[in-house]
């Protein structure tokens, strides 16, 4: 009879627990609908799924202010820019016909100046038409990916044209101190080497500065205080560590801009030693003439890129870094073509033999059609 009693009592205490093991899931489950929290099963599946910071993400777009006005002043600025754009487009594409059109052009100095030209051309063709689409569709945005594009784009050509200026510089140095041995050493294989080499470095080093950008996350506010993609103010949004960034741009700049500006000083120190040395005036007159539009370039490459370093040092995100990168991005190119064609006697000649030949077409195919 105990025995009975016993394995009853063992029997009801085995079916309380098992009841109790069954109810305390149900139990808090239902506590947690109550108080809306997610289930066990939901937070380990959610567990795996990407998730981003409350203030980072992969800044699908930029903001580029630009020029924030109203849309009288902003139908002003349209008109302007693109004015110095079309005259940008057009002086240097006339630099580029008249030097492959004219053989008697067909020299190592016109050749590099045909390549800056176009490197001009390029330079301006990458900021300026989306920041006139921007004032016209009144839509400041750009994407992610157009904003790396932008950044590649721009460093490639801003960096080629400091290695032509460079090479330029060295063409001249070989005319005016070893006229004798210039033919011989400025052979057409060497320029088309120092060309190619000059296009690979600047997309090289480009593509280095750009690629590290892709490990950066940012901030959710995205706004660049500029009419275009500038590396440095994109830096400035990220929230995750750019130390490498950094390292990368201090390591281009010196192969980048240092090392040739250092060979562009070097070249013209020599060549003001033999100008110096020369006894006849107009030799001397001749001889500065060669390199003084090369040296007026230079002069307003290295002056406005200086000042748009030192106006976003001092004053990181005021109007004076905004007009210094106008000045650096659009000015520039568009004197190029003037500089180059007002002080070269034989650029005016061969642009007044091309334009010539395009009236004397035009007025063919007038005459045709009539």
């Amino acid at each position: 009879m105990d025995n009975t009693l016993r394995s009853q009592a063992i029997e009801g205490t085995s079916i309380m627990e098992l009841t109790l093991h069954f109810q305390i899931p149900m139990v808090a489950k239902k506590r947690m609908e109550e108080f809306q929290m997610p289930q066990i099963k939901t937070a380990r599946k959610s567990y795996f799924i990407p998730m981003e910071t409350g203030n980072q993400t992969h800044a699908p777009e930029f903001l580029l202010l630009g020029f924030s006005a109203t849309s009288e002043i902003q139908f002003i600025v349209f008109g302007l820019f693109l004015s110095m754009y079309l005259v940008t487009f057009t002086g240097n594409l006339l630099i580029i016909l008249a030097i492959c059109s004219d053989s008697h052009l067909h020299t190592p100095m016109y050749f590099f100046l045909s390549n800056l030209s176009f490197a001009d051309l390029c330079f301006t063709s990458t900021t300026v038409p989306k920041m006139l689409l921007n004032i016209l569709t009144q839509n400041k945005f750009i994407t992610y990916a157009g904003c790396l594009s932008q950044i590649f784009f721009f460093t490639s050509f801003g960096c080629l044209d400091n290695l032509l200026l460079t090479v330029m510089a060295y063409d001249r140095f070989m005319a005016i101190c070893h006229p004798l041995h210039y033919t011989v050493i400025m052979n057409p294989r060497l320029c088309g080497l120092l060309i190619l080499g000059s296009w690979c470095i600047s997309v090289m080093g480009s593509l280095l500065e750009t690629l590290t950008v892709l490990r950066l996350s940012f901030c959710t506010k995205m706004e660049i205080p500029h009419f275009f993609c500038d590396l440095l103010e994109v830096l400035k949004l990220a929230c995750s560590d750019t130390f490498i960034n950094n390292v990368v741009i201090y390591f281009a700049t010196g192969v980048l801009g240092v090392i040739p500006f250092t060979g562009i000083f070097f070249s013209y120190y020599k060549i003001v030693f033999s100008i110096l040395r020369i006894s006849s005036a107009g030799r001397k007159h001749k001889a500065f003439s060669t390199c003084g539009s090369h040296l007026s370039v230079v002069t307003l490459f290295y002056g406005t890129g200086f000042g748009v370093y030192l106006s976003s040092a001092a004053t990181p995100s005021s109007r004076t870094s905004l007009v210094a990168s106008v000045m650096y991005t659009m000015v520039t190119p568009m004197l190029n073509p003037f500089i180059y064609s007002l002080r070269n006697t034989d650029m005016k000649r061969a642009l007044g033999r091309l334009l010539s030949r395009a009236t004397f077409f035009n007025g063919d195919i007038t005459a045709g059609l009539s």
